[in-house]
């Protein structure tokens, strides 16, 4: 495949990672769609992603219809023996590319290298998916040949880079998003309120004040929302004898 191709799958790739603003976003879907760029766009047998304990414990992959799972037994669960994504996830550093037929990776992921031969994977590498300071997991990516191609552990770091920034903004998009609703709706309480206190003046031909202190009082007497005894009041479903003020 040339170059150009390459490089357009690439971009389309980066651009997807910038629609996070849709009200279907779906954080775990997301992810997954990480690990299938790794598997389209570096040619990796799989990919998966680790989530640090306090975003999810779940891991995200792909390989096939089972993303995570080689000859039966997972290899970034969070209850898995060590791996290239738990040292990523302890240290916060990446991995480079290890080849599995090694006695490096024998004696420090014993039981990872293990099933990842016996899946046919054999080189592995780990990423950090990180926000600001904050880690937030770790991308592994399986190969079936000895070694990495020149560029992948790159790509593979800023598809990474990419998809994290993507979670930040759609986190701090729906923080905004609560926010302004929440605003809304002490507004149009507010607005509530100060209605019915001015119905109830004009109706007792008596100051504003006056009218919201009888409103208060049987709100609380009643323990009732001050905005649902508003609500009342602009219905006209709150018999007036039973908020009047009383007689000064």
């Amino acid at each position: 495949m040339s170059d150009e191709t390459s490089e357009l799958r690439l971009a389309v790739a980066l651009l997807e990672y910038a629609e996070i603003f849709r009200d279907a976003f779906d954080p775990p879907r997301y992810l997954r769609r990480l690990t299938e760029h790794c598997v389209d766009l570096l040619g990796a047998l799989g990919a998966a992603v680790l989530l640090a304990s306090p975003y999810c414990p779940t891991p995200a992959g792909h390989r096939g219809q089972y993303p995570d799972t080689v000859g039966g037994g997972s290899l970034v669960a969070a209850d898995s023996p060590v791996s290239p994504a738990h040292d990523t996830l302890r240290t916060g550093l990446a991995v480079a590319p290890v080849n599995l037929n090694s006695a490096h990776s024998v004696a420090r992921w014993p039981a990872f290298t293990a099933i990842a031969r016996r899946g046919g994977i054999a080189s592995a590498y780990a990423v950090p998916l990180r926000e600001a300071d904050d880690l937030v997991g770790a991308l592994t990516v399986f190969q079936t040949e000895p070694a990495a191609h020149k560029g992948e552990f790159a790509i593979a770091q800023v598809l990474a880079d990419a998809a994290t920034t993507g979670l930040h903004n759609h986190r701090v998009h729906a923080r905004y998003q609560d926010l302004t609703e929440q605003l809304g709706v002490a507004l149009a309480s507010r607005v509530r309120i100060e209605q019915a206190k001015g119905m109830l003046a004009e109706r007792w031909a008596t100051a504003p004040d006056t009218a919201f202190t009888a409103l208060r009082r049987y709100a609380r007497s009643n323990r009732l929302p001050l905005d649902q005894v508003a609500r009342a009041v602009i219905r006209r479903t709150l018999p007036d004898e039973q908020v009047r003020p009383e007689p000064t």
